[in-house]
C-alpha cells in the first residue's frame, strides 16, 4: 500500500514538474515567435470616417470616472460620427458625478449619454447586451474605468477595420500602458508582468497565426462581429467576458488584430489585495473559458498546433495549481522515505522561460532603460508563487460553476507616489485566505527542513522561495491594511481617499469646472431599453 501511495505521489508530482517545464519553454516560444512581428502597417485614414460608439461600463468609480470621460470626451474624432455610452451600475456617489460629468460635455457637443439598469444582471457582460440596441456605432471602442485612452486613439484604430481585405477584422486591442508604474514596487512588479503578456505574448501569439484574446479594455470591436449569429454576441456565464467572445469570433472566422504600438494607458492596482482580487477573477475566468470552448477548439478544423497553442493560452493559470500541488507532495515522499525530483534542474528548466519573456518585453518597449525596469523580477516572482494559493482556488471554481460575482478590481486615481488610497472605501479588506497562505508558509519551512535535514540546506533554495513568496504576500497585505488615520476630502457628495491638495493637481482636467446643476432648459440624457423597445 505504501508503494502504491509512494508511485502515485511521485507520478502526480513529475506531471507538475513537466507541466511547469513546457510552460516555460512555451514561454521562450512565443519570444522566438515575437521576434518575426512587425509593426502593423499604418492604415490611411478614411474619406469618410464610420460612426463609431464608445461604451465605458463601469461600477462605483469615483476616483476615476470623470478623468475617463474627459478623455473618451476628448477623442479627435467627427463629433457627429462619434456616440459616448456611460453604461453606470453604480449604487453610489459616482452617480452624481457621472451625471455631472455628461451634463458638461452634452453643453460641448458631444453625443453622450448614461445608461442605467434596474439590476447589475450579468454584470459587466450584462451591461453591455443591455446598451447594445441603443449603441448607433458601426464600430464599438470599450474602456474600463481607470483607463485614459489618447487623443488620437480611434483615429489609428478605427482605420484598419476599412483597410482592404479587413471584412472579416472582427477586433483591434491596443497595448495596455500605465499610468502608475512608478507609482511603488508592486506596480512596477505588475507592469513588467502585463507588458510582457502585450509585447511578447499577445505579439507572438500573432506572429505564429494563432488565437488571440481581447483583453476587455482598450480595444475596438466591428459590431456587426459582436452581433454575428455564429458568435452569439456577449455572454454572462464566464467572468472573462472579453476572452470567450473573442475565441467564439476567431472560431466563427472572424480575424484579430494586435496593435503593439498604440498605447492605452490605465491604472494597475496599488494595493496587493486587490491585485489579488483581478487574479482571482482572470484565474476563474479563463478556465470557465477552457471549459465551455474546449471541446470546440479541439473538434474544430483548425491545425493542430493552433489548438494545442489555445488551450495552453486559456490554461494558463494552470500553472498555479501545479506550483501547489509540487509543495504539497514533497513533504510526504520524504516522509515515506523517497526522493522527489531534485528541484534544482526542475527551477533550472522550469524557470528560464519567463524571466526571458519579461526581458524581451521590456527591451522591446523600454530598450534604453530595460534592465532597470527587469530587476523588479524577483518582487514579481515571489507575488507569482505568493498568489498560487488563490488563483488555485480560482480555476477549481472556473472548472466547477459557471458565471458568479463579477468582484470589480478598486481604482483609487494614484498616479504618483504622493497619492494616497488606504482611506479610500473601495480599498479591499483582508480575507481568510491570508490563514491559508500563513499556513502554507509554515509548511514550506517544514518542507526546507526535511530536505536539508537529509541533503543539505543548498538543496532545499525552492522551498525557500515558496516560504518566501507566501511570507511576502502575507506581509504586504497586513501592511497595506494596517489601520490609519482617515484624511479624506470632500467632492460632490461623497469622501475621496486622499487631501483635497493632492486631488486637484492630481486631476488635471481637460475642461474646467462643473455647474452644480444644470440650468432651466438644459436635459441630462439619461436612456433605459424601454426608450428603443
Amino acid at each position: 500500500m505504501q508503494l502504491l501511495i509512494l508511485f502515485v505521489l511521485q507520478f502526480l508530482y513529475g506531471v507538475c514538474a513537466i507541466g511547469l517545464a513546457a510552460y516555460s519553454i512555451h514561454s521562450a516560444w512565443l519570444v522566438w515567435q515575437a521576434r518575426k512581428s512587425r509593426t502593423a502597417t499604418l492604415a490611411l485614414p478614411p474619406a469618410v470616417w464610420p460612426s463609431v460608439t464608445i461604451q465605458l461600463p463601469i461600477y462605483n468609480e469615483q476616483h476615476v470616472i470623470e478623468r475617463l470621460i474627459d478623455a473618451c470626451a476628448a477623442q479627435d474624432y467627427p463629433l457627429d460620427k462619434l456616440q459616448i455610452q456611460v453604461l453606470d451600475d453604480s449604487n453610489d456617489g459616482t452617480q452624481q458625478l457621472v451625471d455631472r460629468s455628461v451634463t458638461y460635455w452634452q453643453r460641448t457637443g458631444r453625443r453622450i449619454q448614461v445608461v442605467r439598469r434596474s439590476t447589475r444582471a450579468g454584470f459587466k457582460a450584462g451591461a453591455l447586451v443591455y446598451a447594445q440596441p441603443l449603441a448607433e456605432g458601426e464600430f464599438i471602442a470599450i474602456f474600463d474605468a481607470d483607463f485614459r485612452p489618447p487623443r488620437d486613439f480611434l483615429r489609428r484604430m478605427v482605420p484598419h477595420f476599412l483597410a482592404p481585405g479587413a471584412e472579416k477584422l472582427g477586433f483591434v486591442q491596443a497595448r495596455w500602458g500605465h499610468v502608475n508604474r512608478d507609482y511603488s514596487p508592486l506596480t512596477r512588479s505588475q507592469a513588467l508582468a502585463l507588458d510582457g503578456h502585450f509585447a511578447i505574448e499577445q505579439d507572438g501569439r500573432q506572429a505564429a497565426g494563432y488565437f488571440i484574446g481581447f483583453n476587455g479594455s482598450g480595444g475596438v470591436w466591428r459590431r456587426a462581429c459582436i452581433e454575428d449569429p455564429k458568435v452569439g454576441g456577449w455572454r454572462q456565464d464566464t467572468l472573462c467576458e472579453d476572452l470567450d467572445l473573442s475565441y467564439r469570433a476567431q472560431l466563427a472566422g472572424w480575424r484579430p488584430l494586435y496593435l503593439n504600438e498604440v498605447e492605452a494607458p490605465a491604472e494597475v492596482p496599488p494595493q496587493l489585495n486587490a491585485y489579488k482580487r483581478q487574479q482571482f477573477r482572470w484565474a476563474k475566468g479563463s478556465m470557465q473559458t477552457l471549459r465551455k470552448l474546449g471541446a470546440q477548439v479541439w473538434q474544430s478544423d483548425l491545425p493542430i498546433q493552433t489548438r494545442m497553442a489555445a488551450f495552453v493560452h486559456l490554461g494558463n493559470y494552470l500553472i498555479h495549481p501545479m506550483l501547489l500541488t509540487l509543495l504539497l507532495l514533497i513533504p510526504p515522499i520524504l516522509l515515506l522515505g523517497a526522493t522527489p525530483i531534485s528541484p534544482v534542474p526542475l527551477i533550472g528548466l522550469a524557470s528560464f522561460g519567463p524571466p526571458l519573456l519579461y526581458a524581451a518585453g521590456q527591451i522591446r518597449l523600454h530598450r534604453q532603460v530595460w534592465w532597470q525596469r527587469w530587476l523588479y523580477l524577483p518582487l514579481l516572482t515571489l507575488l507569482g508563487m505568493g498568489v498560487c494559493f488563490s488563483n488555485s482556488r480560482a480555476v477549481w471554481e472556473g472548472w466547477r460553476t459557471t458565471g458568479g460575482e463579477f468582484q470589480r478590481t478598486p481604482k483609487f486615481r494614484v498616479e504618483r507616489s504622493g497619492d494616497g488610497w488606504r482611506n479610500s472605501s473601495y480599498r479591499v479588506p483582508i480575507d481568510r485566505m491570508m490563514l491559508g497562505e500563513l499556513f502554507l508558509m509554515a509548511y514550506a519551512l517544514f518542507a526546507a527542513v526535511l530536505i536539508a535535514q537529509r541533503d543539505g540546506w543548498l538543496s532545499a533554495p525552492f522551498m525557500l522561495l515558496y516560504a518566501a513568496s507566501f511570507g511576502a504576500v502575507v506581509f504586504i497585505g497586513l501592511w497595506q491594511n494596517r489601520p490609519t488615520r482617515a484624511h479624506t476630502a470632500r467632492r460632490g457628495d461623497e469622501l475621496h481617499s486622499f487631501p483635497a491638495s493632492d486631488y486637484d493637481t492630481a486631476r488635471a482636467p481637460v475642461r474646467g469646472p462643473l455647474p452644480a446643476a444644470a440650468p432651466p432648459g438644459d436635459v441630462l440624457v439619461k436612456t433605459t431599453i424601454s426608450q428603443v423597445e
